[in-house]
């Protein structure tokens, strides 16, 4: 989960029918200036079957993903250092790098809920509309978050749950920490509330549109286009924003190929449920 002072990636609680949800996660200055607030568009929804009743557990979120990459005729585009962009100033990390996400503490009463979810065709309504949000229309319009990208982030984070509270203070759907949503809606000039689903999803949204300007501008050449492949043993574009949202920006280097990225697992996990995610089915 993305978020501010987390010291913790992972949450897990086991309920009556041996369900468990798993909560973990981990945005800076357009080199064009502040931008202001952004603007909206609307596009039609994807079809999709009806959302899976049960929510994942540890096995079903985390597990090994399976080999889920599509196949593209685009050349890939191996990353590259800008180092004025690579210097601006970062977010802070979802917990230190160094530290590798852990369980909470025995007896640990969490995750906690602060209220009765929302249907689960709420939750993918309030995804949609982040996936039509123009966050950089000034300078960088052509920026959009896949649907499908905020689908598997959101059911990787919560179960797409939009009242879990987790053991290391993330919020919500899509598992938000107060300093982010703080950083974040400075940075954009919004106010969404973390503690409501449409805010939660747009501080998400916020939080990736920014990922892939980010990594764009400092690693790829200004190239934003999330379906170039990685190049031979190194790191795509969506990888390096995937393995960012968990860890921190600070704590991803596309240049040092697929050692640049310390947790895959996280980013298997996101990129195969893009492709085949629980909620689709």
């Amino acid at each position: 989960m993305p978020g501010v002072g987390r010291t913790t990636a992972v949450c897990a609680v086991i309920a009556a029918a041996l369900l468990a949800v798993a909560a973990c996660g981990g945005g800076n200055n357009d080199s064009a200036g502040q931008a202001g607030p952004a603007e909206s568009t609307s596009v039609a929804p994807e079809p999709v079957a009806a959302l899976a009743q049960a929510e994942p557990g540890p096995s079903a979120s985390r597990s090994a993903a399976p080999s889920h990459r599509p196949t593209t005729t685009k050349s890939p585009v191996v990353p590259s250092r800008d180092p004025a962009k690579v210097s601006q100033s970062l977010p802070p990390a979802p917990h230190p790098p160094a530290a590798p996400p852990s369980s909470p503490a025995p007896g640990a009463k969490c995750p906690t809920y602060t209220g009765p979810k929302a249907p689960a065709a709420d939750v993918r309504a309030a995804l949609d509309a982040a996936a039509a949000k123009q966050f950089w229309p000034t300078s960088a319009p052509s920026i959009r978050v896949p649907s499908r990208l905020l689908y598997g982030v959101a059911w990787q984070e919560s179960g797409w749950q939009s009242t879990i509270v987790a053991c290391d203070g993330g919020v919500g759907t899509m598992q938000i920490m107060p300093a982010t949503a703080t950083w974040m809606n400075n940075r954009f000039g919004s106010s969404y509330d973390l503690n409501t689903l449409t805010g939660n999803v747009m501080i998400g949204g916020e939080y990736l549109a920014w990922l892939v300007k980010y990594f764009g501008d400092a690693y790829y050449q200004a190239s934003y286009d999330l379906s170039v492949p990685a190049p031979a043993g190194g790191v795509s574009l969506l990888d390096s924003i995937v393995a960012a949202y968990n860890y921190g920006p600070g704590a991803i280097d596309p240049t040092k190929g697929r050692a640049g990225i310390p947790n895959w697992n996280y980013v298997d996990n996101v990129e195969a449920l893009m492709n085949n995610c629980p909620c689709l089915n």
